[in-house]
């Protein structure tokens, strides 16, 4: 390979050797010094199952750049569990940060290409950002899924199977499930946050074939760790960047890949955060647009019976693309070097019940809906696939809360107030709110009542491992003055998801006359990286970035 002018030359052929010095001191020697820096850009960490095994496949990367001519250098971000942090209101936050440094990194270090590792929730999206603004030859290893667990005589259960059950278990059998839920490392199993942008990072092209749905623990994981390092070259070479390849057209494909796939809530928050850092001006919108005519093809926990292994298995996100074909821009360029249509040339899905044809969907329509009306003017989020049909229509009183903290309390202390005509209103949980727009949810004791169904309206998020009827991300959030914020306790709500309403039932006078008399309540002093985010995100359908 001949490689002319490198960003990298300017300290590797720096007439002032201090910057090879240093290098040196590291033990690279001239050979090394002489080929491309590829920069590994690795979440490796042991504080969580998801990202716990990336240090091997760095290992297989290395290999991969080694032997196409570059010369691997790897470096660490911090990365988050979901599931572990106890302070929730930094979850969403740690996405911009990790982007931050992960920019910061490869700008300073002054690499020529990079391959970026990561799995879980808010750092793949992270990473996709850092990568569009750095704009260097750039590919994707996703850490894959974890193995399904062992669990009450099934060989198929996942977190999301078990969340109605935990308040009513018995302590050895809660001792059980805390020995099988979680049987090795990856993401979580099910289609929630971590394998919807792992999934949505391969169809948008940014990672080879199967790399997204293939388990963490296979062998077939290592190779293609490997063929990515050699692929990374082979981009460079080319000069083929993530702007190359993340352009509209792609985003589209990618955000019909989630809908036919009935994908995670928070994908409505993490790609127009992506797209913005390329220039792309999407909201949530894009969402309800794209689902009119996107059909939901694919039967995965939470909101279906199958798991991401026997998703992968069934031909994963590659079979989706071959079914929704024509409905897709086939000419976008991938990290394979070719245009999308090559790469499916060769696709024969399996006959199987985990993805359906197009000519035989579950259901017409996408598995997100984005619903508006006088409670949330400028949308709120539905996982449409995860509503049972007897919930997709509804009128009922509100029951109003303030923080997740208030809900739970009432849910422990007065579960006799919730019943099947009550609608949930949680507020205050937004990304300016929280700070930070923490998952909120249903609490456990209102589940162990037969209430796991029952409508919460929110200015939060909530998990992708979740099935329910809720309605996330309402915009504009309280803190910031919407609608939501003068819900009281009584108010009739009415919506119908089928037609994307969700409405208020008062007068526009009434709206006016209380959004008139409103005051944000005094927020608390917060102090570091939560008061900067409060002070300069901007609004959940436009991403929640820092702005």
């Amino acid at each position: 390979m001949l490689f002319l002018k490198l960003r990298s030359h300017a300290i590797t052929r720096s007439k002032i050797g201090i910057e090879r010095a240093l290098m040196k001191a590291a033990g690279f020697t001239d050979h090394d010094l002489s080929k491309p820096l590829i920069g590994i850009a690795n979440t490796w960490s042991e504080n969580h199952p998801g990202h716990f095994h990336l240090r091997q496949l760095a290992q297989a990367v290395k290999r991969g750049v080694l032997a196409a001519g570059g010369t691997p250098i790897e470096f660490n971000t911090i990365t988050i569990c979901d599931g572990i942090m106890a302070d929730r209101r930094y979850h969403l936050p740690c996405r911009d940060l990790i982007a931050m440094s992960t920019e910061a990194m490869i700008n300073t270090s002054l690499f020529d290409a990079c391959v970026f590792l990561s799995a879980c929730d808010k750092v793949v999206p992270a990473q996709l950002m850092a990568a569009a603004r750095v704009n260097i030859p750039s590919i994707f290893v996703l850490g894959g899924p974890m193995l399904p667990a062992r669990f009450g005589g099934r060989e198929d259960v996942t977190p999301s199977d078990i969340y109605h059950l935990i308040d009513a278990l018995s302590p050895p059998k809660m001792k059980e499930l805390e020995n099988s839920l979680y049987p090795s490392v990856g993401a979580c199993g099910m289609l929630g946050t971590a394998n919807t942008m792992q999934c949505f990072t391969e169809a948008l092209g940014m990672a080879l074939p199967r790399c997204a749905t293939i388990p963490a623990v296979f062998s077939e994981k290592m190779r293609i760790a490997e063929e990515s390092g050699r692929m990374i070259m082979h981009l460079l070479e080319s000069n083929i960047r993530p702007s190359d390849i993340m352009t509209y057209e792609a985003f589209e494909n990618a955000i019909r890949v989630i809908l036919a796939m009935g994908g995670s809530t928070n994908a409505c928050i993490h790609v127009p955060a992506i797209a913005r850092e390329l220039g792309i001006n999407l909201t949530h919108d894009i969402f309800d647009e794209l689902s009119r005519s996107t059909p939901y093809l694919c039967d995965l926990k939470p909101c279906g019976r199958y798991t991401i292994k026997a998703f992968d298995e069934a031909g994963g996100v590659p079979a989706v693309m071959y079914f929704l074909k024509d409905t897709l821009n086939l000419n976008v360029l991938t990290v394979t070097g070719k245009p999308l249509k090559n790469n499916l040339e060769n696709i024969k899905p399996v006959r199987s019940h985990v993805i359906h044809p197009i000519n035989k969907p579950i259901l017409p329509e996408g598995g997100i809906v984005i619903v508006k009306g006088s409670l949330a003017p400028k949308g709120a989020v539905v996982r449409r696939c995860a509503v049972k049909s007897d919930m997709l229509k509804r009128e009922g009183r509100a029951i109003v809360f303030n923080c997740l903290e208030d809900l739970v309390e009432a849910a422990s202390s007065n579960a006799s107030s919730f019943d099947s005509e009550t609608i949930i209103v949680l507020r205050y949980e937004g990304a300016k709110g929280g700070p930070g727009m923490r998952e909120v949810y249903i609490p456990f004791q209102l589940m162990a009542r037969g209430l796991q169904d029952i409508p919460l309206i929110t200015d939060g998020r909530i998990s992708g491992s979740l099935r329910g009827t809720y309605f996330v991300h309402v915009c504009p959030e309280a803190f910031e003055g919407g609608p939501i914020a003068i819900v009281q306790d009584g108010d009739i709500i009415s919506y119908d998801i089928e037609k994307r309403k969700l409405d208020l039932q008062l007068s526009e006078d009434e709206i006016h006359e209380r959004l008139s008399h409103w005051r944000r309540p005094k927020p608390k002093d917060i102090k570091g990286y939560l008061g900067h985010y409060r002070k300069n995100v901007g609004p959940a359908n436009e991403g929640a970035r820092l702005i």
